[in-house]
């Protein structure tokens, strides 16, 4: 009987986020961190648009977001990155959004000689201006109905740079200091901005990163893998659900107060206070 109670308690403990039936567009949301938000939301209640260059891995999404949970999925398959990619999902979400989470693939690894002004422009175009684009196109919206949530994948790289990644670390402090400023100009309307800054989670991108330091460490990708992971005090790297619920909640109606941060999940990486 006890065991039974405790049963009914746990789920009574499980959090309304308060947004069923709201919309929401999730950029390169066809597997990794995206797919984590895109699964969290749909647990949630929310409807989406989802979104990614690869038309494969968009319906294989799509699949399992419709097998899990009963709303409403729609796909477009685009660039994000591009004008035309921003313009046709921004075209689906027909000025009526709730939701907007940024996600852009990072751009490579490298040294500093290594990378042009080109190089530079590229990263700038996919991981700054980008989500300020699509900021801009559906806060208004947001604005005018009283509320909003929008939540931009950054990275921990932001709050302590990592030498490799010199593009990525450049673009998303961009974004984070305009982040900074618009998300207390649109408090008032009930609209709110965050980042969150992922550390290393069990992705393709994390994969890439694993074998590019095995390549320069000459080690094996297995060895380079357990490495990072140790120097992880939670001995180990994130999962792509869990960084959906906190998205999610970022999403929710109880984080209205949440202005401006940058959220980090990173298994404790960062030593900071700030």
């Amino acid at each position: 009987m006890v065991l039974k109670n405790r049963f009914i308690f746990k789920k009574e403990l499980k959090l309304d986020l308060g947004i069923k039936g709201k919309r929401a567009l999730v950029c390169a949301s066809s597997k990794g961190l995206g797919l984590g938000c895109a699964l969290s939301l749909a647990e949630a209640g929310v409807d989406l648009i989802i979104n990614s260059r690869n038309p494969q891995n968009l319906e294989s999404a799509a699949s399992l977001l419709k097998s899990k949970y009963q709303v409403h999925i729609e796909t477009v398959v685009a660039d994000i990155t591009t004008k035309e990619g921003q313009e046709a999902v921004i075209k689906k979400a027909k000025n009526n959004l709730d939701i907007l989470v940024t996600n852009a693939g990072g751009p490579p690894p490298g040294l500093w000689s290594d990378w042009s002004r080109s190089d530079f422009m590229l990263a700038l175009e996919a991981n700054m201006l980008t989500p300020i684009s699509l900021m801009k196109e559906v806060l208004p919206g947001m604005i005018e109905k009283g509320w909003g949530r929008v939540v931009n994948i950054t990275s921990q790289s932001v709050k302590a740079p990592i030498p490799a990644l010199g593009l990525s670390n450049s673009a998303r402090a961009g974004l984070t200091g305009y982040v900074a400023g618009t998300s207390r100009q649109v408090a008032e309307f009930g609209v709110t901005i965050n980042n969150l800054q992922p550390g290393v989670h069990d992705t393709d991108r994390i994969k890439s990163l694993d074998l590019h330091t095995a390549e320069q460490a000459g080690i094996t990708p297995a060895e380079a893998k357990l490495n990072r992971r140790n120097a992880i005090p939670a001995k180990r790297y994130g999962t792509i659900q869990e960084f959906g619920a906190a998205c999610a909640f970022l999403c929710s109606q109880q984080a209205g107060f949440i202005i401006g941060q940058n959220i980090l999940l990173d298994g404790g990486s960062v030593n900071s206070t700030m």
